[in-house]
């Protein structure tokens, strides 16, 4: 597009961040040496969402071929020469574009799938086409629900803090505040009084571990939470009781059993 580019990227080897690094450098490069300029070229980082193919890759996918569309820079999408649409309605092959995955979900019969492929994609011509994109999670999930709960599990606190993740603090928000707390009031069998009253509690530390992992809270937040904790102590709770989690099989069980009792985290 004329300010941005959009690419539907499969990664096996989980390497985003190296491709787009290589990709946005190089291009800067050339760009620089054409036009005899230095200095950046892009504003900021790239934006990374990740796709349930199942349910939304196929429409994903015709949203952004009609971008130029939409943005009556062309009257149909094969007439934009910067994209691979052309590739998926005929025969014409690019190295970096691989269509089976996407071809491969049509149905029909009668004809091939890049014909199938191109009614699909302009049948909606001239619609008022919903973007996908407003269905993102996190800012940067889309997916159903059983989607979205199976790759927020898998997501564990040291890969929170790669830097693959840009958008740590809004996926750590999958639960609220009132949720951990009534979890982990019933669980322990106390009010949260009486949890931020007794300072070398389980109870008290494991309510800051969760909060500081699992939800948006900041760290004055949660320490306000229990009886003004300062924001270095809550960081120096949640350090050592994620130590304790690493070496304490019985300890995890424990929390996991809490966990188990929010919606999230159950099925």
């Amino acid at each position: 597009m004329t300010t941005h580019y959009h690419l539907i990227i499969e990664t096996p080897d989980g390497n985003l961040g190296k491709i787009m690094h290589f990709l946005n450098g190089s291009y800067t490069t050339y760009i620089n040496l054409k036009r005899k300029r230095s200095g950046h070229l892009f504003q900021g980082r790239y934006k990374a969402i990740l796709v349930d193919k199942d349910s939304y890759l196929l429409e994903l996918s015709r949203y952004l071929y009609l971008n130029p569309v939409r943005a009556k820079m062309v009257e149909k999408p094969e007439e934009y020469v910067h994209s691979s649409y052309g590739s998926y309605i005929s025969d014409r092959k690019e190295e970096i574009v691989t269509r089976d995955l996407i071809l491969g979900m049509l149905t029909g019969a009668g004809k091939n799938r890049g014909e199938r492929y191109k009614v699909f994609v302009e049948s909606v011509l001239g619609e008022e086409l919903k973007s996908p994109m407003e269905l993102v999670y996190g800012g940067m999930m889309l997916g159903g629900e059983g989607f979205i709960r199976e790759v927020l599990s898998r997501l564990e606190n040291e890969h929170m803090e790669g830097v693959e993740v840009s958008h740590r603090k809004t996926l750590r928000a999958i639960v609220g505040v009132d949720e951990i707390i009534s979890a982990l009031c019933e669980h322990y069998e106390v009010g949260l009084e009486e949890v931020s009253a007794n300072k070398r509690s389980e109870a008290r530390k494991a309510g800051v571990y969760l909060l500081k992992k699992y939800t948006g809270a900041t760290n004055a937040e949660i320490g306000e939470l229990f009886g003004g904790i300062s924001y270095s102590a809550v960081a120096k709770i949640f350090q050592n009781f994620s130590r304790l989690m690493a070496d304490d099989k019985e300890l995890r069980g424990r929390i996991k059993n809490l966990l188990g009792h929010i919606s999230t985290f159950k099925g």
